[in-house]
């Protein structure tokens, strides 16, 4: 049987198909997204199996178009050789505040509690919202669960979680969450496999679009630097990153309204702030104004300085690994990192570094160094489809 993995943007659905028996999830069987569905935009259909992808352009539905592409992905699997039986729906929710520490199943009040956390994930959770509810037209007769990137940090110690502020505010749930669960999760899981320091002090980067470090110690997360919302901490491609309040208040004391602010802050900072071209690594990489090269050397900067607060979190470190589009596939940040940080142990090879493109799971340090560097591309879609079994396993069964 298999369970649909899901992760919905505003303008996009992606999707894995993933196998599961005795237990285990198998990695996807079959990926692919749903694009261009804002209003206007040209939808279509992607998706990859067996070393071979295909795209297919989905009529136009001035209606409800979103619905109407999961229709005709609901068609398509139904059509797929070989396609085995649909168990449930797993959808990667960012944001579970204090309610949600496992996969849930959503029901109406599941969906209600979720929603006043929208402004806390304001690029996700909404559009993380819509997706279920969409799902759950388009596919009625499977349960939708709902897998949230916060539970990973569960159990961080209250120390690591409070705020200076006072106590009513803590109690009232204003406190550091920490986000990226699912892909830490994973990266978590792949260095238990791969390492014999699994259980020792880990640093996890994940660096994309979004981007955030976890120190982990004891298969446990420890500490992150993302908190409250997905603001905190590194810079991103459009967000800040941890920002002086003052510069807020300031901001106010100018006339600025909150939804100037919240553009400010998760679309229109960060890389794409600093630089004035683009949000995109790959691009400013390309680049040969200086502020491309500022806005990347800040990044890289924040990441180091991030890096040192997490390992002193740790009282020391033994393995650094990096995932995300960016840690995935930029071996000029991970060098640029890893020199940084080489006070601590850390040494890469070059030539392992560079040949490390996202595709597998491989070390990259030299044969010198104290440090293990792994570079492991994440998988969310198979922990939240892990997740959404573990959930079924713990279902009576039917009579």
């Amino acid at each position: 049987m298999a369970i649909l993995s899901v992760n919905a943007g505003s303008s996009s659905l992606k999707f894995s198909l993933h196998r599961f028996h005795d237990h285990h999830v198998d990695s996807a069987w079959v990926s692919g997204a749903l694009q261009g569905l804002e209003p206007g935009g040209t939808p279509s259909l992607e998706w990859s199996m067996a070393g071979q992808s295909q795209h297919e352009t989905l009529p136009v539905d001035h209606g409800d178009g979103f619905a109407s592409a999961l229709q005709r992905l609901r068609q398509w699997l139904r059509e797929l050789p070989g396609m085995p039986p649909l168990r449930a729906v797993a959808h990667r929710v960012v944001h579970g505040g204090a309610d949600f520490s496992q996969a849930t199943l959503v029901t109406p009040e599941v969906m209600s509690r979720l929603a006043t956390l929208n402004s806390l994930a304001p690029l996700h959770q909404p559009h993380n919202l819509a997706g279920i509810q969409a799902m759950a037209q388009a596919f009625p007769d499977l349960p939708q669960i709902a897998c949230f990137d916060t539970a990973f940090h569960v159990d961080v110690p209250a120390l690591h979680q409070r705020f200076g502020l006072p106590r009513a505010l803590h109690d009232q749930g204003v406190r550091r969450y920490g986000f990226h669960g699912l892909s830490y999760q994973y990266i978590l899981q792949s260095l238990q496999r791969h390492s014999t320091r699994a259980d020792q002090r880990l640093l996890l980067a994940h660096l994309g679009n979004g981007a955030s470090l976890c120190a982990v110690r004891d298969g446990r997360s420890l500490a992150t630097t993302m908190g409250f919302s997905a603001l905190d901490g590194l810079m991103m491609g459009t967000r800040s990153g941890t920002l002086d309040p003052g510069v807020v208040l300031f901001l106010l004391e100018q006339g600025w309204d909150h939804h100037r602010l919240e553009r400010l802050l998760y679309k229109e900072s960060g890389l794409l702030g600093v630089s004035g071209i683009s949000a995109d690594v790959r691009r400013l990489r390309q680049s040969a104004e200086p502020a491309a090269r500022e806005a990347l050397t800040l990044f890289t900067h924040r990441v180091v300085r991030e890096a040192g607060a997490m390992t002193a979190c740790l009282q020391g470190l033994d393995v650094l690994a990096f995932s995300g589009g960016i840690g995935e596939h930029d071996a000029v940040l991970r060098a640029e990192v890893c020199e940084a940080l080489a006070w601590m142990g850390v040494k890469l090879d070059p030539d392992r570094n560079r040949a490390a493109q996202g595709d597998a799971i491989v070390p990259v340090q030299a044969q010198d160094s104290g440090i293990e560097v792994w570079v492991i591309p994440t998988d969310e879609g198979r922990v939240a489809a892990q997740q959404a079994l573990a959930w079924l396993e713990q279902q009576p069964a039917s009579t």
